[in-house]
């Protein structure tokens, strides 16, 4: 099958007053069709160059892009026919106008099927779930319903293909869950997605795979559980307790520290590297007779994989 998204030796530079900056180099990685990848890197990895490399709206200096099989260099206007780019924020709409208004706006403007123009606006704001607000002037949405109207517009013209960057940034907790689900059910209709973002939430809760750039460089392309893994332990339990502390131990499965015995109270901070049969049999004979108050257990998350991986880079 014809990959969603194609890069093959993409390499883009700026020339500044005379300077040479390398925004990416020699990058290449694919996305197949009905996949979510997540794009990730510190800021200045190269993720807005090559975003806006696919979006056909800077030309790479070498190497090839291909969205659907068409060359984003030699063929942009047929990338644009199958994917849509989604930046979000608070611009890009008219404030008094509706928004049914504004997407019909938008998804002629995208050259959407006047013929159809209705039932497309109409279906793009129930992918949302904004149809029973659409009469409604923009300037009353909040900021989770314009990157919610952000989406509709991109999903107006029936891409094969979205980028989406940031699109969950500033919303509170509520807000950003609704669009990360609006986001999955557009895999669910086979839609392949380029999401980049600094909220690992969103990338646990839908990416397949994960790429990361560094200094425009690509450095990982691997499956979301492989890159989870590489925080190096699956856990971290925080027990306390009160009476004669536990003795810290540390073994293949298990690392324990001791905090500071205060009060006739002791803590210790479990780390679990990975979970089996002997893990528990470990932490079950730690605490053998100890008087247990609590016990807390937090997995291991994207964002201790993330910091593992650039402080191995520098080092």
């Amino acid at each position: 099958m014809t990959p969603a998204i194609e890069v093959s030796g993409l390499s883009r530079e700026f020339d500044r007053s005379g300077q040479r900056t390398t925004a990416l180099s020699d990058i290449g990685f694919s996305v197949a069709e009905g996949e979510i990848v997540a794009l990730l890197g510190e800021n200045g990895a190269g993720k807005t160059t090559l975003t806006k490399v696919l979006a056909t709206l800077l030309l790479p200096t070498a190497g090839t892009a291909r969205v659907m099989g068409h060359d984003v260099t030699k063929e942009p206007d047929r990338v644009r026919r199958v994917q849509s780019v989604v930046f979000g924020g608070d611009k890009g709409f008219y404030s008094r106008l509706t928004a049914r208004d504004n997407l019909r706006f938008f998804a002629m403007l995208n050259g959407a099927d006047p013929k159809r123009l209705d039932a497309t606006v109409r279906s793009a704001l129930e992918s949302v779930g904004l149809t029973e607000v659409a009469g409604r002037r923009l300037e009353t949405f909040s900021k989770g319903m314009r990157q919610r109207l952000h989406l509709a517009v991109g999903f107006s013209t029936s891409p094969r293909v979205m980028l989406l960057d940031e699109p969950t940034v500033g919303l509170d907790p509520i807000e950003a869950a609704r669009l990360r689900s609006d986001i999955a059910a557009m895999r669910e209709r086979g839609i392949s997605i380029l999401l980049t973002s600094h909220y690992l939430l969103d990338v646990e809760e839908l990416a397949d795979r994960v790429v990361v750039l560094d200094k425009g460089r690509l450095i990982e392309d691997m499956p979301l559980a492989d890159f989870a893994r590489r925080a190096g332990f699956a856990a971290t339990i925080t027990v306390t307790g009160r009476g004669e502390p536990p003795t810290a131990v540390s073994s293949r499965t298990v690392a324990a520290t001791a905090g500071q015995p205060e009060a006739g109270r002791w803590q210790l901070t479990l780390s679990v590297k990975e979970w089996s049969a002997g893990a528990l049999q470990e932490i079950g004979a730690l605490l053998d007779g100890r008087a247990v108050e609590s016990f807390d257990v937090t997995p291991a998350r994207l964002e201790d994989s993330f910091r593992q991986l650039y402080a191995g880079r520098q080092s």
